[in-house]
């Protein structure tokens, strides 16, 4: 081999770690929230029943989020004329808070959130 090609091999490999770090960065080294949920002891359904007894109404969306305290399920749940945000250990579940969500929120674009 000449000396140039083994310097684009070394090129290209460094390259190509360089490209395997970066996506593994951008991934935070986490595993997608789909995928994790497999590991949660209680099911969506078990949260969303836990949070609306808790909140005393119906559950209008639920997400399974990893937070501070770990996995956790945030179920907004509307009760009469009020809407609560729920948040449901998905290991023991258990709510771990309750808040009142004064304005109306759609977790997208609101600077307020």
């Amino acid at each position: 081999m000449t000396r140039y090609s083994k310097l684009s091999l070394l090129a290209v490999a460094a390259a190509i770690g360089a490209a395997g770090t970066i996506a593994y960065a951008a991934n935070g080294g986490v595993e997608n929230d789909a995928i994790a949920i497999n590991k949660a002891k209680i099911s969506l359904v078990q949260a969303v029943t836990v949070a609306e007894q808790h909140a005393n109404g119906k559950a209008s969306q639920a997400a399974f989020e990893n937070s501070k305290q770990g996995w956790v399920y945030d179920v907004e749940v509307v009760s009469g004329a009020k809407v609560f945000d729920v948040r449901v250990d998905a290991d023991k579940g258990t709510v771990i808070s309750s808040t009142e969500d004064k304005a109306d929120r759609d977790d997208d674009h609101d600077e307020q959130d």
